[in-house]
């Protein structure tokens, strides 16, 4: 079932006026065996939610976009996370959940967005902790000088094309927002013509700094990088952090740790960035 929302948006009683980079696609919702998925204008799938467990990633690139937890000590990190595309909201309720002492800030362009995360997706309404900004991502990340221990990148147009995020500014501009024990990790598609230019981007915005992790079923690619303190860490200190993970939010990157390990050579069995 495909219904679309764009027609009935609302916010405090009046209706949402999209603004001159409000996207201009329709934003629709599907159902399918207790899944909820957003799409934006396209059968494709934008975010999703399975209606028994709201705060779990159910897409595996979503699951795959937090393996920054397992790079860097436990603990307090991070304090403040930037989350670049709201979609359904699913990166955004995992870290309210699981992350207690962090703060959240989401950029989305596209205000029935935030509307329909918040309607359909059980975003939570929580001001202290998580700030949802309506701009441009791009504008947001030239324009400001906080900085973020975890800047997550994860926003397309119906034509899966990332536009301003996907420029070499842009990432530079990541590297910037980044605090020193920061790390940045980006949503790429690894079946895009433009995948390997998009590395390239991220590798000359970053000196190089960057690790791109083996496509997961979807075809996303995820790559992280960061500019700060280092991360050097063994494959048996990747596992045990994913175990804990595991234990203490149910999200598993052992296969991750797995592929990563088999596609991947890793010098003295370590991931360097």
């Amino acid at each position: 079932m495909l219904y679309s929302t764009w027609a009935s948006l609302t916010s405090g009683g009046k209706a949402m006026r999209p603004t001159k980079k409000t996207p201009q696609h329709s934003v629709d919702i599907s159902e399918d065996s207790g899944v909820r998925n957003l799409h934006f204008g396209s059968d494709w799938i934008q975010g999703a939610m399975r209606i028994a467990r709201p705060w779990a990633l159910e897409l595996a690139y979503t699951r795959e976009m937090m393996a920054g937890l397992l790079m860097r000590p436990t603990g307090r990190w991070p304090r403040n996370a930037l989350l670049v595309g709201l979609g359904a909201g699913s990166l955004a309720k995992f870290i309210y959940r699981y992350l207690p002492d962090c703060r959240i800030t989401v950029i989305e362009i596209n205000p029935q967005v935030e509307f329909i995360a918040r309607q359909y997706f059980k975003l939570p309404d929580d001001p202290r902790r998580l700030d949802v900004v309506i701009g441009c991502g791009a504008d947001y990340m030239l324009g400001g000088d906080k900085r973020f221990d975890m800047i997550l990148v994860d926003g397309f147009d119906p034509d899966a094309k990332a536009g301003a995020l996907d420029t070499e500014p842009f990432y530079q501009a990541c590297r910037a927002r980044l605090s020193d024990q920061g790390l940045c990790s980006f949503n790429l598609l690894g079946w895009n013509r433009g995948f390997k230019g998009s590395v390239e981007r991220i590798g000359a915005a970053f000196d190089g700094r960057v690790a791109v992790f083996p496509s997961c079923d979807s075809g996303n690619t995820i790559a992280f990088a960061t500019g700060g303190e280092p991360v050097d860490v063994s494959l048996d200190e990747l596992r045990a952090s994913a175990m804990q993970l595991k234990k203490d939010t149910r999200l598993d990157l052992l296969p991750t740790i797995s592929r990563l390990q088999l596609s991947h050579p890793l010098p003295d069995g370590r991931l360097r960035i």
